[in-house]
């Protein structure tokens, strides 16, 4: 059964789940399932017009290292990454809110609700509103469903972009959550919004699964497939079965926050291009796309027969995002040095630096990412 929640933008995340919510959210071991609702749960991770990620994460600068360079070095020592903004286990470039392939049930998520929730509101103000007119464009021009939009969120998180794009969508909306993580998918549909832009009812549901495993049957019925932060933590061939999963549904998918590859910081630094292309390796260990994510989906997408656009989203990070900076920063240098292990030594002195001016409010940071959507041909006269 589905089940309504509420979008609540100036709350916080709801605290980690206790073991009789945490049977709940797992959905007594089932594969897929609705996260059950009770009075008293509260959520929304963001501030308004918020989204994520993470995945976000959404989701997600998914770096190498939880932990600063240098764990004694000034203000790089004030605190420790957290899962998710640097790598918090051994498997480099995994994602935890989507885990690409099955991992034993101990193993604890590696990205933590508090990094989505840290990065939301930087990812709201990044994602590309200029791609939101002709995807509602495609979507008036679809068949009515009685049920109203039906939108797959893949590799939710704690469900920014259904708390970002919902709002910006007219009509009735499904949404359906997917998620390797119990938790993040308690969190999500907890935080879920209520209604869209014109007022109209929208519900969730809950399906915990795997990105390399959707297929045109799973997308039956679809109206939009949605991610945020995911391409680049994904391989050719995984981008591969997206793009053939949604052109064999027939619907469109919009796909944000890609890496771009590319970093500014104020002032510019000896080392910046260093760190950056070191981070830029690392991102695309073990075949990861990394910085090349939006190009290779947008061939991907095309080769299928879907009009293709894209447009940049970078996050603009100064003095009123210090928090998420801070974290950036640490798994940024943390990626780069894991990469490069012989940076180790000029990298605690560059982060130190940079966590010094961050702290006085003079760092400025663009991190580049770029925003997709892909407009798949309708399939057997239905979107």
């Amino acid at each position: 059964m589905t089940e309504p929640a509420t979008t609540q933008h100036t709350a916080t995340i709801p605290a980690q789940p206790g073991p009789r919510d945490a049977a709940d959210a797992a959905g007594s071991g089932q594969e897929e399932g609705t996260v059950p609702i009770r009075e008293g749960d509260t959520g929304g991770a963001g501030t308004p017009t918020s989204g994520s990620g993470a995945r976000g994460r959404e989701g997600r600068e998914r770096q190498a290292a939880a932990g600063s360079v240098n764990p004694g070095a000034g203000p790089a020592a004030a605190g420790s990454v957290i899962p998710g903004a640097g790598p918090a286990a051994p498997r480099p470039g995994e994602r935890a809110t989507l885990r690409l392939r099955e991992t034993g049930p101990e193993e604890p998520p590696r990205y933590a609700p508090e990094w989505l929730q840290l990065r939301e509101p930087a990812d709201a103000e990044a994602r590309a509103h200029e791609l939101l007119d002709p995807l509602r464009i495609r979507l008036a021009n679809q068949p009515r469903r009685s049920e109203g939009l039906v939108v797959h969120d893949i590799g939710c998180g704690t469900g920014s972009m259904g708390r970002w794009l919902a709002p910006h969508l007219d009509g009735a909306q499904h949404w359906i959550l997917h998620d390797r993580d119990p938790y993040l998918l308690h969190f999500a549909a907890v935080a879920s919004p209520r209604s869209s832009a014109d007022g109209s009812r929208v519900t969730v549901e809950t399906r915990r699964g795997d990105v390399a495993r959707l297929t045109p049957d799973a997308l039956a019925g679809a109206s939009l497939v949605t991610a945020s932060a995911l391409l680049d933590v994904l391989t050719r061939e995984d981008v591969d079965a997206l793009a053939a999963a949604c052109a064999g549904a027939g619907c469109p998918a919009l796909l944000t926050l890609s890496v771009a590859g590319r970093v500014e910081l104020t002032a510019p630094h000896a080392m910046d291009q260093e760190i950056t292309e070191a981070f830029n390796a690392h991102q695309r260990r073990g075949g990861l796309l990394g910085p090349d994510a939006a190009t290779v989906a947008a061939e991907a997408f095309a080769a299928r027969g879907a009009t293709v656009r894209l447009h940049p989203s970078p996050w603009r990070l100064g003095p009123e995002q210090a928090a998420l900076t801070e974290q950036w920063l640490r798994g940024w240098v943390g990626a780069a040095v894991e990469e490069r292990p012989e940076l180790k030594e000029r990298a605690e002195a560059y982060l130190t630096e940079r966590l010094e001016a961050c702290e006085a409010g003079e760092l400025r940071v663009v991190v580049h990412h770029t925003d997709l959507l892909a407009l798949c041909r309708p399939s057997g006269g239905a979107a």
